[in-house]
Order: C-alpha cells, then sequence, then structure tokens
C-alpha cells in the first residue's frame, strides 16, 4: 500500500520565507494549496514555477478574510507584515494580518470536525521573546516583544494556545531566528544595502551598527519545519537557531566586501543617523530540542553571503 501523499495549505506562498517552504514541500511530492494576498513583498514568477507542478493550486486571497479551508494536514502559516519599521509607522496592517489573520485561520481550523483538524503550523519569531545581551532563550521562556510587530507575532502565539486549549486546535510554533537567502525584499538589511550600494547611496544602519542578529538561511528554515512535521512532537513550540551571530556592522562589511571584491572602509559607505525606538540590542535562542530531532543548519552565513550580494548586485530588487 502506497503511503499516503500529504497535504499543505500554505499562506504567503509567494513570499520570501513562504516561496522556500512551499518549493521544498513540492520536491517532495506534497500537494500544496498556496495562498498569497500578493501585496508588495510578493513575487509573482514564484508563482509561474510553482504551477509547473500538477499538485499545486493557488488562490490570491487575505488569510484575515479567508472563507474556506480544505481538506488538508497542515496549514502553514508564512503569511504575514514582517518589517518592524513599516510596525513602528503603522501598526494597524500588522494587527490584521498577523492577529486577525492568526484567529481566523483558527477558525477556519475550529469549524471542522475534531478528527479532521489540519495542524497549524505558525512561524513565529525569536523577537517575541525580547532582547537579551547574554544567554540564549527557551521555549518555554517568557514572552516581552519590544515593537508593534513582534508584539503582534506574539499575540498570535498566545491565540494558538488558547484556541488548543479550549477547542483542541493543534500546533506547531515555530520561531526562527533573522532569516537571509535569495529572493528578499530589499527592506530587509542585505538586499536594502546592496540596493543602496547599486544607486551610489550610504547604507542606513541602525545606530552605530553593534545590535546583534542570528542569521539563519530560510531554506533553512523550511528544512527544520519539516523536521518539526516529520518528527516533533505536537502542540509545541520550537526554537531555530542559524548558528550564525554577528552585528550590524560586520554583516555590512562583509556585503561591502563582496559587492567591490575587496575590503573598503565601512564609513565610506554607511549612514549611522538612523534610531529605530525600541531596538532590541541583541537575540538569543536555544534550539536544542529541535538538534536532537536530528536537523541542523546546512547553510553557513560566510559561505552564502557572496553568491547573495552578486544576485542582488545583478538584479536590483525595487
Amino acid at each position: 500500500m502506497r503511503a499516503p501523499v500529504r497535504t499543505a495549505c500554505v499562506t504567503g506562498c509567494l513570499g520570501f520565507m513562504g516561496s522556500h517552504f512551499t518549493r521544498a514541500a513540492l520536491k517532495r511530492g506534497w500537494r500544496v494549496w498556496g495562498i498569497d494576498k500578493m501585496t508588495y513583498a510578493a513575487r509573482e514568477e514564484w508563482l509561474a514555477e510553482f504551477k509547473r507542478y500538477p499538485t499545486f493550486e493557488f488562490r490570491q486571497a487575505d488569510i484575515a478574510s479567508l472563507d474556506h479551508l480544505y481538506e488538508v494536514d497542515y496549514v502553514v502559516n508564512y503569511a504575514a507584515e514582517t518589517h518592524v519599521d513599516n510596525s513602528i509607522v503603522d501598526s494597524s496592517r500588522f494587527l490584521h494580518s498577523n492577529i486577525m489573520g492568526v484567529q481566523n485561520l483558527l477558525e477556519l481550523i475550529r469549524a471542522k470536525r475534531h478528527y479532521e483538524m489540519p495542524t497549524l503550523v505558525q512561524l513565529s519569531t525569536d523577537e517575541v521573546y525580547g532582547d537579551l545581551t547574554n544567554g540564549h532563550h527557551k521555549a518555554s521562556d517568557p514572552l516581552h516583544p519590544s515593537n508593534p510587530y513582534s508584539a503582534s507575532k506574539a499575540s498570535a502565539d498566545m491565540l494558538i494556545m488558547a484556541w488548543h486549549r479550549t477547542h483542541g486546535v493543534p500546533y506547531s510554533i515555530v520561531r526562527p531566528t533573522n532569516n537571509y537567502g535569495i529572493g528578499q525584499y530589499p527592506e530587509k538589511l542585505i538586499p536594502k544595502a546592496v540596493k543602496h550600494l547599486a544607486l551610489g547611496k550610504p547604507i542606513p544602519l541602525h545606530g552605530d551598527g553593534s545590535f546583534v542578529r542570528n542569521w539563519l538561511h530560510a531554506e533553512d528554515t523550511a528544512s527544520a519545519i519539516m523536521t518539526v512535521l516529520e518528527k516533533g512532537k505536537i502542540n509545541r513550540v520550537y526554537n531555530v537557531s542559524g548558528n550564525y551571530e554577528a552585528p550590524n556592522r560586520e554583516v555590512i562589511r562583509q556585503v561591502l566586501r563582496h559587492y567591490f571584491g575587496r575590503s573598503v572602509p565601512l564609513e565610506r559607505y554607511a549612514k549611522f543617523e538612523y534610531v529605530r525606538q525600541g531596538e532590541d540590542v541583541r537575540y538569543g535562542v536555544d534550539d536544542k530540542p529541535l538538534r536532537e530531532l536530528g536537523w541542523s543548519n546546512r547553510k553557513h552565513f560566510e559561505r552564502e553571503i557572496g553568491a547573495i550580494v552578486r544576485y542582488y548586485k545583478n538584479k536590483v530588487v525595487w
């Protein structure tokens, strides 16, 4: 008897992170129902790629107003507003997508018969814990978000846990560190830096560039979710770390080196005048439970950054 084909509804399938999971699922022979609102951060060229798979179906929709879920094994929720700066300027879109969107997905799942409920896989973030100068947050640590974006993601996590307790909705919450890779919208640090260099403008850096982030490739995030689904325990939170910490100024130094093919003075190309309200100093998560399942990050920042910089140098994303 053949093993059953896994089925997933992937929201935000045309976004940077969601596209990596969609691609990974299709390559594994999964049936994927892709949903995307097609905001400014969506990449339409990926839709043509995914439609080449007979196991892919697409619907343009907002998860906050979605009115139907097919019979699927998983609802993998990548759909979200994610840029902290945007959330500080106007939080309304973040509350709409990141909180009300998740609430609507939970209600759609709850409406199904108990034994037919798909597992909601929520892409959260390490930012829900708040910052810390040393050490690492465990999945059981309390949440102390610092800005509207991380507050909206923390709210969604708590809604999911509440719907599980009250209605029995099954879930897996995954909290990855800073994602990077090819296809990211240029509001994020690496593609933004390359875009500014291509336009001959200084790269804006928060503060003095000393804020530390932990970098995780989007393909490794997708494989981490696959590991959780295949080997992990249900109704649990998993942290995912890229295992590469660096201050933002060091990341920009690497971008400059690969862009110009040599080391150049950071101060010549960066501008240290921008202040983000509520800036987190450093994030750090303990992902030992995930690694005990056999997952490890295969992409290493210092090996990947050169190809990523060349990609954006040759294809400026507006």
